[in-house]
């Protein structure tokens, strides 16, 4: 076998392969046999067909299609591994000549990953937001810890805010009353915003018995989007009741003993979080100021399959489990489809591009992946996914996305390993030392992961 490359544009190779045919004599018996199993000629037992007797009753061509369909995947694996390309997807393949007895010529075109130059990052520098956490922070903090830890009981007065009441609704459209909009014995908390709009001017003022109804846009369900006429009916107000803050609330609501340590331990968790939140950061500027650096050419059909999986995955699974439609969800956004479709585009291109870049850092930095940090990531999906680690990791085995989790692994130590040559300075001017390896990686596998969330370029790679 004969074969070469010819560069098409930077992303994209047309293969020009030479079969010489006493290559083909594997996939010619493979092709008599195959037959021979299927069909069946007066005065021969079933398998034993002779290949004369074949060519003569159903044609040479026949046995010739059905070997070089099962030949060119062999020899087209063959030139590119023999080219060392690294192709994205199905190819093009055109059969330009098949001489009986003398050769196969064929064409492949498809797309590569396109060659990048990774330019010297260490000079990169980006400021984040400085870890401050005041006073006032913590007291809602502990505020809410408190929320938690009230108590309601019954009172016999006009419901106001803050207030839990007890409800019964009803929701029509056009003057009918729907299927999906009856519900009793709601339980609601005035002023949470956790119902429909128009609902706690409705109910304030209400006592036990009261009955009010309302205009309001249903959220979800059959009629989600529509104007709605809702019905609200208060069978019980309730007052709620906050416990004291003294040292038997901290004994209540925590392990500590006092109220100024657990002050203490609010303070130091709101740290934490805004420490994680900065490493967040730091992460997804670092990577801004890198996709600057680097020039990354798109494949075309690698883009607009993206696009189409950004697209399927909002539509299908994000709007579809909260009722909406994709028009509903734009005019929420208060975005016209054009916008909509402009910035899916700039985001699938961002993605692409991280991923093509942070691949290549990859190798680059002849980085691996070992178990325990294969497994620390899949613990951290599992938990983000609602899903017990035992079954996210089934569902991962059986739908062979392992790559694909190893791939998220690899790009976050070479996101890490270029945010630790950058200079990150907080709003203050300080430097910050981003300094748990293990922690970082794993924020930089996140942010990797959310920037290529759509996947299209990692299976095109897969296949």
């Amino acid at each position: 076998m004969k074969s070469a490359v010819e560069t098409l544009n930077p992303t994209r190779v047309r293969l020009s392969i030479e079969v010489p045919f006493e290559e083909l004599k594997d996939s010619l018996d493979a092709a008599y046999k195959k037959i021979n199993q299927q069909v069946t000629v007066k005065g021969f037992r079933k398998g034993k067909i002779p290949a004369r007797v074949i060519d003569q009753r159903f044609g040479r061509g026949a046995v010739l299609e059905e070997a070089v369909n099962d030949a060119l995947p062999k020899f087209y694996t063959e030139a590119v591994n023999e080219a060392e390309l690294n192709v994205l997807g199905q190819p093009e393949v055109d059969i330009t000549e098949l001489k009986d007895g003398e050769t196969l010529n064929f064409t492949a075109e498809v797309d590569v990953r396109p060659t990048i130059e990774i330019p010297d990052y260490a000079g990169i520098e980006v400021e984040v937001d400085a870890v401050e956490v005041s006073d006032e922070d913590v007291e809602k903090a502990v505020t809410e810890l408190r929320e938690r830890f009230a108590s309601t009981s019954p009172v016999e007065r006009a419901a106001q805010e803050g207030d839990v009441v007890t409800l019964d609704l009803e929701a029509k459209v056009d003057g009918e009353v729907l299927e999906d909009g009856i519900a009793s014995d709601v339980s609601y908390t005035i002023g949470s915003g956790e119902l429909l709009d128009g609902i706690d001017e409705a109910v304030k003022g209400l006592e036990a018995g009261g009955e009010a109804t309302f205009a309001s846009e249903l959220k979800g369900g059959s009629a989600a989007g529509q104007e709605a006429e809702v019905t609200v009916k208060v069978s019980q107000v309730a007052a709620r009741e906050l416990p004291e803050l003294d040292d038997d609330f901290a004994q209540l609501a925590s392990e500590f003993d006092t109220l100024e340590e657990l002050r203490a331990d609010s303070r130091k968790r709101l740290e934490n979080m805004k420490q994680y939140d900065q490493a967040t950061q730091a992460q997804e500027r670092v990577l801004e100021k890198l996709l600057e650096l680097v020039e990354v050419p798109v494949p075309e059909k690698l883009l607009a399959d993206e696009i189409n999986t950004r697209k399927h995955n909002l539509e299908h699974h994000q709007l579809g489990q909260m009722g909406l439609d994709i028009e509903k969800y734009l005019e929420i956004q208060g975005k016209t489809a054009e916008e909509f479709d402009a910035e899916t585009e700039e985001a699938a291109v961002k993605g692409i591009k991280t991923q093509f870049v942070l691949d290549e850092l990859v190798n680059k930095e002849k980085l691996s992946v070992n178990q325990e940090e294969l497994t620390e990531h899949l613990m951290r999906r599992a938990a983000s996914s609602g899903m017990s680690p035992d079954q996210f990791a089934q569902a991962v085995v059986e739908g062979g996305q392992v790559p694909m989790l190893v791939g998220e692994v690899a790009r976050g130590k070479a996101l890490a390993v270029v945010v630790e040559s950058a200079v990150v300075k907080d709003a203050n001017g300080e430097i910050v030392d981003l300094d748990d390896d293990e922690e970082e990686t794993e924020v930089a596998a996140e942010a990797a992961a959310e920037v290529t969330d759509g996947d299209a370029a990692e299976e095109k790679t897969e296949a």
